[in-house]
């Protein structure tokens, strides 16, 4: 089998990543609710996951880190605790569903947005991005790369356009988290949002956002904080403030050793190989007749993503085709990103993904290549 579906979860992981999940479920008890050692020991894992992350993501002090279920849940909570009813926000037709539907929900409420385009190869219009800006705009929501073609966003840009107006700088990191070098205190983010199953190694159900110090975000849910028991409001001290309830401690666990796993390495070691495993893959069906390939793969910022459609040929066949004849595991359809496809056109059609992992070798990608070839010949 060939796994090239690294953008929805990664499937193959560190070893150690599996043995701290395994270790977590046989020795760690409800952090923060007790001073026994099975309890202590979960506190302990979930603060070294906090202290991962920091160190990944560049964040001032741990406390920055709330956990979460994943990006979805941390868009969420960014989106509904941090706007009120009349407020504007700018965002970006390469969103994912995670960022479109809480922010149509919110509509609903009077909260109002903007969506600044792309061009025919999905790259963002920065320069029209000042035309979007209204007198109760409060913040620019973007992604770190778009799940369907791969183009990056430029960080620095969109931080230097929202310094420039006042606005809170919003990431959703679902993309890039673990695969690419962030820096969230150079950058001027406010929150970005990573979720743990994907480029950071970790298992599903993990993930969360990184606050700016100093930015208070409403809660989406509130409950047991196993502190301040007797007030009647959740407690306002990060990261408490943004985790009611029981962690998911052997996920944590299991993220942290992906993390880990990843510093050890190096970011940029680690994005160099992904970088360069999808520029093969794309050097060998770039020039395929039959072939139409989305998005600008030779952008400087991309992530490791190549989306194809072979002919008039529904993608989730050419995907079936794949997989069966060929043990090739790829994404197609709409990706939760249906502005971007309509943008590129792709409603009906939708895209077949190819997203790669540094776990990948070179002969995976040229026997990938090979068979896209073959089905652009027969198709």
């Amino acid at each position: 089998m060939i796994y090239l579906d690294n953008a929805a979860t990664t499937l193959r992981k560190p070893p150690q990543v599996e043995q701290a999940v395994l270790d977590a479920m046989r020795t760690a008890g409800n952090p923060g609710r007790g001073a026994h050692e099975p309890t202590l020991h979960a506190s302990r894992l979930v603060y070294a996951a906090r202290c991962a992350m920091a160190k990944l993501l560049h964040a001032p002090d741990p406390s920055c880190i709330a956990f979460a279920a994943n990006a979805t849940e941390a868009l969420n909570i960014a989106l509904g605790g941090l706007f009120a009813p009349g407020d504007h926000i700018i965002t970006t037709v390469c969103e994912h569903n995670s960022v479109l539907r809480p922010l149509y929900r919110l509509r609903e409420q009077g909260l109002q947005f903007s969506f600044a385009g792309v061009d025919e190869r999905g790259r963002l219009q920065y320069d029209d991005w000042d035309k979007l800006v209204q007198p109760n705009t409060k913040a620019l929501v973007v992604t770190g790369a778009s799940n369907v073609t791969g183009n990056g966003t430029d960080l620095a840009k969109a931080a230097g356009f929202a310094h420039r107006h006042g606005l809170l700088l919003i990431v959703d990191a679902a993309q890039t988290a673990g695969s690419q070098a962030i820096d969230v205190q150079a950058l001027g983010i406010d929150v970005l949002c990573f979720t743990g199953h994907k480029a950071l190694l970790g298992p599903q159900g993990t993930g969360g956002l990184y606050v700016r110090p100093g930015l208070s975000i409403q809660p989406l849910v509130v409950g047991g904080s196993g502190v301040h028991s007797f007030d009647e409001q959740h407690p306002a001290q990060m990261p408490t403030a943004l985790e009611a309830g029981t962690l998911n401690v052997p996920g944590l666990a299991g993220l942290c050793a992906g993390v880990e796993w990843i510093l050890a390495q190096g970011v940029e070691t680690l994005c160099a190989k992904e970088t360069a495993l999808a520029a093969l893959f794309y050097k060998n069906i770039r020039d395929l007749p039959n072939v139409k390939i989305y998005g600008d793969p030779e952008m400087a910022l991309h992530a490791p993503i190549i989306s194809l459609n072979i002919g008039d040929e529904d993608s989730a066949r050419i995907a079936d085709i794949l997989w069966e004849d060929y043990s090739i595991c790829v994404r197609a359809g709409a990706h939760c990103a249906p502005l971007m496809h309509k943008a590129l056109g792709t409603v009906e059609q939708g895209v077949v993904r190819f997203s790669f992992s540094h776990f990948n070798t070179e002969a995976e990608v040229l026997q990938t290549a090979a068979a896209v070839q073959e089905l652009a010949q027969e198709i």
